[in-house]
C-alpha cells in the first residue's frame, strides 16, 4: 500500500528524472526504465502515475511551464515603474530565467517542441504557451501604438526570443 502523500513527492521524483533522462541521452533513448532508474523507483511507477513515457513528458513541460509562467509573474511584480516597458522587459527576462536555460531543462524544451507537432496533447500545450506569449506582450505594446502595429510588433518579438531561446538551447545557453 503506498504512503499517503508520495504522490506528489513521486511526481516530481520523476519529473526531474526525466529532465535528467533526455540531458543524458535525449528523448528517444529516455526509455521508461531509464528515467525509473534515474528516480530510483520502479518503471511500473511511471505508468500508474502517468499512464507512460508521453504522459510523464506532459507532465514535465507543464512543469516546466508552470515555472516560466512563475519566473514571468515573479519579475512583473517586482516592477517598480508599470511602464509597458517595464513589462516588456520582465516578459523577456522571464523567458531566459534559470529556471528555464539549464541543460535539463533546455534539452527538455527542445524535444517538447519536436515531439509536439506530432502528439495533439503536447501540441496543445504549444499552442497555449504560444498565445500566452503573444496576447501578453501584445497587450503591452498595445499601450503604445495601434492595434495592427502592436499584433505585428508582439508576433516578431515572440519570434524573436523563440529564435534566441533556441539558439541558447543549441549550445546549452
Amino acid at each position: 500500500m503506498p504512503k499517503v502523500g508520495m504522490e506528489p513527492i513521486r511526481r516530481q521524483q520523476l519529473i526531474k528524472a526525466t529532465m535528467a533522462a533526455i540531458d543524458e541521452v535525449g528523448l528517444a533513448d529516455a526509455t521508461v526504465a531509464r528515467i525509473a532508474s534515474h528516480a530510483g523507483v520502479s518503471a511500473g511507477i511511471i505508468s500508474h502515475y502517468f499512464g507512460g513515457k508521453d504522459g510523464l513528458l506532459e507532465a514535465t513541460m507543464r512543469q516546466i511551464l508552470s515555472d516560466l509562467g512563475t519566473a514571468v509573474t515573479a519579475r512583473q511584480a517586482a516592477i517598480s515603474d508599470a511602464s509597458p516597458r517595464a513589462h516588456l522587459r520582465a516578459i523577456i527576462e522571464g523567458n531566459f530565467d534559470r529556471s528555464q536555460v539549464t541543460d535539463p531543462v533546455a534539452k527538455t524544451w527542445l524535444a517538447f517542441w519536436a515531439s509536439s507537432m506530432h502528439q495533439p496533447a503536447l501540441q496543445q500545450l504549444q499552442r497555449v504557451n504560444d498565445r500566452r506569449l503573444y496576447s501578453n506582450l501584445c497587450a503591452q505594446f498595445r499601450r503604445l501604438m495601434p492595434r495592427a502595429e502592436a499584433r505585428r510588433v508582439a508576433h516578431a518579438l515572440a519570434t524573436m526570443i523563440d529564435g534566441l531561446w533556441l539558439r541558447g538551447a543549441s549550445r546549452s545557453f
